[in-house]
């Protein structure tokens, strides 16, 4: 069964490399960037997360896959979410990894929109490695730190405050209720930006859905602990039917 890998806000699918690596030895890995990120166009118009699945589903047809798995991270579980009500004939399952089916508060998001379309990123870059990153790996990992902050940094300023528009605006706590298929909620312990409650109660909402906690990781578990999400994963997917 083929997985498409969705990518978080700020960053770009250079964020499942660990997690694929390992992966793509028995399934078809399918990496992208959304729209705004990475080597993804800007988009000419605000948009809604049903437009960025919309884009993954594209996707997923440009590539000749017909049914799949969708793992997401934080905006990309949005995403994963959206797409699996919008064509839930075409979704076998989802990973849904540090995210929720409302994130933020519209206050939250209007000041960071505004700081990112005034200032740029690098006034935001340090307390988004806060919210990312365990305290544990921003001690012992400051060069791969900085490079994830330089990530960060090169995201096109329009991009990130479209998406965090998007993010701003939904809330798909009808589309987490309607999910049918098998899934796996994912939470890093030392997430500060959806906390592991928050993510424990998406969980709840999906009906089925198994809850894994990773001890000592942040918002991105792709980054730090790549080999168990692997290994989660990898175990997640051979318990699903096979087709």
């Amino acid at each position: 069964m083929p997985v498409i890998f969705a990518n978080s806000l700020g960053t770009d699918h250079r964020i499942w490399a660990g997690v694929t690596n390992r992966l793509s030895a028995t399934r078809r890995c399918v990496v992208y960037d959304k729209r705004g990120h990475g080597m993804s166009d800007l988009s000419p118009q605000p948009y809604a997360i049903s437009d960025l699945a919309a884009d993954l589903l594209a996707l997923a047809n440009h590539c000749g896959i017909e049914r799949f798995v969708i793992c997401g991270v934080s905006v990309g579980g949005m995403v994963a979410l959206a797409s699996a009500t919008a064509q839930p004939e075409r979704i076998a399952g989802l990973v849904l990894c540090d995210t929720a089916s409302r994130i933020g508060t519209p206050d939250m998001w209007n000041i960071r929109i505004g700081q990112v379309r005034n200032d740029g990123l690098s006034g935001i870059a340090d307390s988004v490695m806060e919210r990312w990153f365990s305290p544990g790996f921003r001690a012992t990992r400051q060069d791969e730190l900085a490079g994830w902050r330089n990530l960060l940094l090169r995201t096109p300023a329009q991009g990130y405050a479209e998406t965090c528009a998007a993010i701003r605006d939904a809330d798909l706590s009808a589309q987490a209720q309607a999910i049918a298929v098998p899934t796996l909620v994912v939470a890093g312990a030392d997430d500060l930006s959806t906390p592991p409650d928050l993510v424990r109660a998406l969980a709840d909402q999906v009906s089925g859905a198994q809850f894994a906690l990773i001890e000592g990781v942040g918002h991105i578990p792709s980054i730090e602990q790549p080999d168990l999400l692997a290994d989660l994963l990898g175990e997640f997917l051979e318990t699903m039917p096979h087709e």
